[in-house]
């Protein structure tokens, strides 16, 4: 009887994983604080499009395959949402590809495309960016390594991604994917940093913050933002680029700290997509921030859970949200 209970339960969790929901977010909204943005509607509503995991991370969506991709990272898995809105297991293990049983946050963050079109996955438990070894449409957990360490020392591992028109490949590298986090006795940098992989192979420390996270660049690629993660100082930073790599002039972008820990302010700084009208889509604590390009914010959209990350359809009619064991989406003009 017992055996059948457990079965059971696991049988209606993988239902729940597996099934559209179709229904709207409960202790969701929408603030407009800026009339002059014309992206969102504010009688727009938050749709609940998968649930039942973990914790949800690296939105991409695939316009050729028409589906949406997303880690669920304690899961080891990267999971898919067709066209038909059904949801079914993508790609395990997806971060961590070890035998030993170890514990932390294993699993894959980050999904973007690399300019060939490959997968290329933040592995939190392999502590290293990687590419798919196979294409889109038959994934197999087949994975080749593009960087998993700075100057010998292994990275402690990469969380978020994002490639420059040239090639070259940011990527920031929190201690979240250890086991023991920062106090981790195998961490082997004694620093999280931000850091660019040159087309040539060259890796190059960017900069280095408390706990680097989300990434992305303006429109025309002359700033790169930076999410910090860290509740004692949750801020975006913004920097110029001077050359591929370099960077200059760090500046305060936003400073969310006084709102950490407070009610209905779940989360910290975290992943962010920049849309091509210069507005930068960000979660944050509550949700997700909308800032204008001199990061005022001109909009929050409250999601009622710590939310990690966010992407764009490729016409940025859609926009996909990863909100604890939620997938969400919400329509934009």
């Amino acid at each position: 009887m017992k055996d059948s209970i457990v079965f059971s339960l696991f049988l209606l969790i993988a239902i729940s994983c597996t099934q559209p929901k179709n229904t709207m977010k409960p202790n969701s909204s929408i603030e407009i604080l800026d009339e002059a943005l014309g992206l969102i509607d504010p009688e727009a509503k938050l749709e609940v499009i998968a649930e039942g995991f973990e914790w949800t991370e690296g939105p991409l969506w695939l316009e050729k395959e028409q589906k949406l991709l997303f880690s669920d990272i304690p899961n080891n898995s990267v999971f898919q949402i067709d066209a038909k809105g059904e949801t079914s297991l993508y790609l395990k293990p997806s971060g961590y590809t070890g035998e030993a049983a170890r514990g932390g946050e294993t699993g894959s963050n980050a999904l973007i495309l690399d300019p060939q079109g490959n997968l290329v996955l933040c592995q939190h438990g392999d502590r290293r960016m990687a590419k798919m070894n196979a294409p889109l449409g038959q994934p197999k957990a087949d994975f080749v390594s593009i960087v998993d360490n700075y100057q010998g020392k292994r990275l402690n591992s990469p969380n978020d991604a994002v490639y420059d028109k040239a090639g070259n490949l940011y990527f920031t590298d929190p201690p979240y994917g250890l086991e023991f986090n920062v106090d981790d006795p195998a961490k082997e940098l004694s620093f999280q940093g931000i850091y660019c992989l040159m087309t040539d192979g060259e890796l190059l420390l960017v900069d280095s913050i408390s706990r680097p996270n989300g990434i992305t660049f303006s429109p025309d690629q002359t700033k790169l933002i930076v999410a910090n993660s860290d509740p004692e100082h949750a801020v975006w930073y913004q920097y110029d680029i001077v050359s591929p790599g370099v960077v200059e002039n760090r500046t305060l972008f936003f400073d969310s700290t006084d709102l950490v820990g407070k009610e209905g302010q779940q989360g910290l700084p975290d992943g962010m997509k920049m849309h091509s009208s210069g507005y930068l889509f960000a979660t944050g604590p509550g949700g997700i921030w909308v800032f204008n390009p001199d990061g005022k914010v001109v909009a929050r959209i409250y999601t009622g859970e710590a939310t990690s990350n966010c992407a764009f359809s490729t016409d940025e009619k859609t926009l996909y949200i990863t909100a604890d064991y939620y997938v969400l989406k919400m329509g934009l003009k």
